[in-house]
């Protein structure tokens, strides 16, 4: 539940008319308003003001070597895990290390640049994509080589690797509902939805105090199931004590909303001004849109 509130103070930002407006903390705040209204004029205030996280839909990593466990951390834990278990040196089992393919680095695949066309991938013929030497394949954890675990998914890898550390750091990936997705799968076949979804698992992970977040449009291009999946994911944000703000025209995601505040009455030179703030149930005015929409 929500126990205090921040404030944007004097914010002239594009459009915005000198607003100062309260967030409050510990809850789900989503922005409404028309296209051009000063949504995203606000919340860049937010982040300029009180150093707000932006989590967007952007490509996580551009490297081929990242993948869900080594962007949340968890990459490490499983190698100490083999190490352990096989009485070596972790970092064997890093794909960067001297345990790689010394074919393929590593990566399973031979990729050749081509001048004035895409690149050209194709499976390494020495590792037949097992990305590690048959030295390091020989160390195993309840039957399963390294290679094994990359190609796991999530959910099976909780119920499969016997360490409490890392099956509980797992579970942020599937509290996410990425539970589908391969350990050794690469970020870049990931969607939009999904990086998103990605980020969110790091900062459930790693925030160590109450953070503020902003997303702007989460539900761009998600299905209906994906969308209550998101709900449920922002509700866990706000469960740990966070802050999160949201720039929606989803109707499903506002009717969930702790706060709202609509912005308007219209773009550009037209908008700027807050045409309500409050509980969404008390946005009773149907001269805005949202107001219209909601009643």
């Amino acid at each position: 539940p929500a126990t205090g509130g921040i404030t944007v103070a004097d914010a002239t930002r594009n459009n915005l008319r000198n607003l100062t407006v309260r967030f409050p903390t510990g809850a789900l705040t989503v922005l409404t308003g028309v296209a051009g209204s000063g949504k995203s004029s606000l919340a860049g205030e937010l982040v300029a003001q009180h150093d707000a996280t932006v989590i967007d839909q952007k490509p996580v990593s551009t490297s081929r070597r990242s993948t869900p466990i080594t962007y949340t951390g968890v990459a490490p834990a499983i190698r100490r895990l083999f190490a352990r278990r096989n009485g070596v040196p972790a970092a064997l089992f890093s794909a960067n290390s001297e345990g790689a393919c010394p074919d393929c680095g590593g990566l399973g695949v031979i990729y050749t640049d081509l001048a004035f066309m895409d690149g050209q991938e194709v499976g390494c013929e020495t590792c037949h994509g097992r990305r590690f030497t048959p030295e390091v394949l020989a160390h195993t954890v309840n039957g399963l080589s390294i290679a094994d675990v990359d190609d796991l998914t999530v959910d099976q890898a909780v119920d499969r690797l016997p360490d409490q550390g890392v099956a509980r750091a797992l579970r942020q990936l599937s509290a996410v509902g990425l539970g589908y997705l391969r350990l050794g799968q690469s970020l870049s076949t990931l969607s939009g939805g999904e990086c998103q979804r990605v980020k969110i698992a790091k900062e459930l992970r790693e925030a160590r105090q109450p953070t503020v977040y902003v997303l702007d449009e989460p539900t761009t291009g998600l299905h209906m199931d994906d969308i209550d999946t998101l709900l449920h994911v922002l509700g866990d944000l706000v469960e740990h004590g966070h802050t999160v703000v949201v720039i929606e025209h989803n109707l499903d995601v506002i009717r969930q909303a702790d706060w709202l505040i609509d912005l308007g009455p219209g773009p550009g030179r037209h908008g700027g001004t807050i045409l309500f703030e409050g509980h969404v149930a008390d946005h009773t005015d149907r001269t805005t849109p949202t107001g219209r929409a909601l009643s």
